[in-house]
């Protein structure tokens, strides 16, 4: 039997629980999510706009336990970087047998990517583009490449607060406000329910990244439906997962001043 972690539940998150959670031998579920459903996550997501106002963690229960009324379920309505919740959180996570990550913001993967890497748990991640016109999909093993590496190896800009939309693995895009539309998410959260499953049952995937297009895009992607992988290991020098007590005193200065090159805020 099978202990999965699952944080963030809005429509893509909610679609991978779904279908993960049908799985017989999947026994207990810990789902963490600080929000309430609200009328703007209504059209793509499962419950009507009279759910509105309930908090997502409790909907996610009653969802789940309408076709598994015996499945266990241990809910955490709050962030998944909450230090409140940090002691506990960190057990659930030691506990469980795959992680899979449908946070929004970069602050989460991170801090998400940090727990599982401490607890040498592996765990998968899905991301749809803005507008729908792509997907990624994630799978992360203990000791190999770390969220900071994989960002760093396809050029994502690793700064919030200049939201951006990755579209080839060279390149960035400026994000639009399109939204994507429930079937995209759908088409990701498959893929990402998938691999975590097959991890679940003892298979690796066989990617670090999975890449899928969606719609053609001119000048990012030439064809709809054209799956693009890679495998990575760990970088050497990765400043996330690299251990800190290994990096001599005399280069710090040196990797603080690449690190701000990488962010664009080198200070003169």
């Amino acid at each position: 039997m099978a202990h999965l972690f699952i944080a963030g539940l809005g429509s893509g998150g909610f679609a991978v629980l779904d279908l993960v959670a049908r799985e017989p031998e999947v026994d207990l579920l810990t789902l963490v999510d600080p929000d309430l459903y609200q009328s703007h996550n209504v059209h793509r997501h499962f419950f009507p706009a009279s759910e509105v106002g309930r908090a997502k963690t409790d909907l996610a229960v009653e969802w789940v336990r309408r076709f598994r009324p015996g499945l266990r379920v241990e809910v955490f309505p709050c962030r998944i970087e909450d230090i409140g919740c940090a002691v506990a959180l960190g057990e659930a996570v030691g506990a469980c047998d795959v992680g899979i990550c449908a946070v929004d913001s970069e602050v989460g993967k991170y801090h998400f990517d940090s727990l599982f890497r401490r607890a040498a748990k592996p765990w998968v991640m899905g991301e749809v583009l803005s507008g729908g016109i792509a997907g990624w999909v994630h799978a992360f093993e203990p000791g190999g490449a770390c969220f900071g590496c994989v960002c760093r190896a396809l050029q994502r800009d690793p700064t919030p607060a200049d939201a951006v939309d990755y579209s080839q693995p060279y390149g960035t895009f400026p994000e639009t406000s399109v939204p994507a539309s429930r079937a995209s998410i759908s088409a990701i959260a498959s893929i990402h329910a998938l691999v975590a499953l097959e991890r679940m049952r003892g298979r690796a995937a066989e990617f670090t990244s999975l890449l899928l297009s969606l719609a053609r895009v001119p000048g990012a992607f030439e064809r709809a439906f054209e799956p693009t992988r890679w495998q990575m290991t760990r970088i050497d020098d990765c400043l996330i997962c690299r251990e800190l007590t290994a990096i001599p005193a005399d280069r710090v200065d040196a990797d603080l001043e690449a690190a701000l090159d990488r962010l664009g805020e080198r200070s003169v």
